[in-house]
């Protein structure tokens, strides 16, 4: 099976993808990873202004499979979660790139791409 995996947006080993916006960026988990977590039936997100080092737990996401948490790829402070998702846990499901995105974080002022897989570098890892 053909996982979509957008150009344009980084990801890491654990199936993050990140999309770093200036400052700020939004961060979800990938199609991949919502595939092998299956139907999604709650998420539950930081609280606005929680202060995050890279690899803290960001959310945890509840599947009909399994509780699986999710960890932030970069550090910095939560300044939206996505509520949307909070309804319908399911939007992670539909659409992980656009309307399933979970988090968005202020960037500290050291954020670099260094430790992130790129698009191709991820198809690689999932093939």
């Amino acid at each position: 099976m053909a996982f979509d995996v957008p150009d344009g947006l980084y990801y890491t080993e654990s199936h993050e993808w990140i999309d770093p916006d200036g400052d700020t960026a939004r961060i979800g988990i990938t199609d991949f990873a919502q595939d092998e977590l299956g139907d999604i039936v709650f998420v539950e997100l930081p609280a606005t202004d929680a202060e995050l080092d890279e690899g803290d737990e960001l959310a945890v996401i509840e599947s009909i499979k399994a509780v699986s948490d999710v960890y932030t790829p970069v550090a910095g402070a939560v300044v939206a979660g996505n509520e949307a998702v909070g309804d319908e846990p399911e939007l992670v499901n539909d659409d992980p790139y656009g309307d399933g995105w979970l988090v968005e974080l202020e960037l500290d002022e050291d954020f670099d791409t260094d430790s992130l897989l790129s698009a191709a570098e991820y198809r690689e890892q999932i093939e």
